[in-house]
């Protein structure tokens, strides 16, 4: 289990829903978390797993050319947010991204650095690192 923050190793494919369970524990009360990595790190596919435990059934992918998916968890709403095309802040502003944030559904946000000074007060910082072994490093904050 995870305390304000913590970093754990872990193999993706093996410990992927225990790592999830884990971080909806830590995170239950938080809405936003953002999601840092490079490409290939394991950000959508975490999310995946975390929309999995939430109860989502629907199909859930990048929103890379979207920008935000919506996915239904049975009594609430999941919201997947994919920043790394965007060219500015104003395009994420001029797509509502307020509104999704202040909604109190959870918001997992891809890319968010792209964004940075949109960050809510609060929020759960992900950082992913892969190796070449297929085992992914894990940093959480809440802030």
């Amino acid at each position: 289990m995870f305390g304000e923050s913590a970093v754990m190793r872990f193999n993706e494919l093996e410990e992927l829903e225990t790592v999830s369970a884990d971080l909806l524990h830590m995170g239950k009360d938080i809405p936003v978390w953002l999601f840092e990595g490079h490409m290939g790190a394991g950000k959508t596919t975490l999310i995946k797993a975390l929309c999995k435990q939430l109860g989502v059934r629907s199909h859930v992918q990048s929103p890379t050319f979207s920008l935000v998916n919506e996915y239904d968890a049975g009594d609430k709403l999941v919201y997947h947010f994919d920043f790394y095309r965007i060219k500015d802040e104003t395009e994420a502003l001029d797509m509502g991204v307020e509104e999704y944030f202040d909604s109190g559904h959870f918001c997992f946000v891809e890319w968010p650095g792209k964004i940075e000074f949109l960050w809510p007060l609060n929020y759960l910082l992900i950082h992913l690192e892969a190796d070449e072994n297929g085992m992914r490093m894990l940093a959480v904050k809440r802030v």
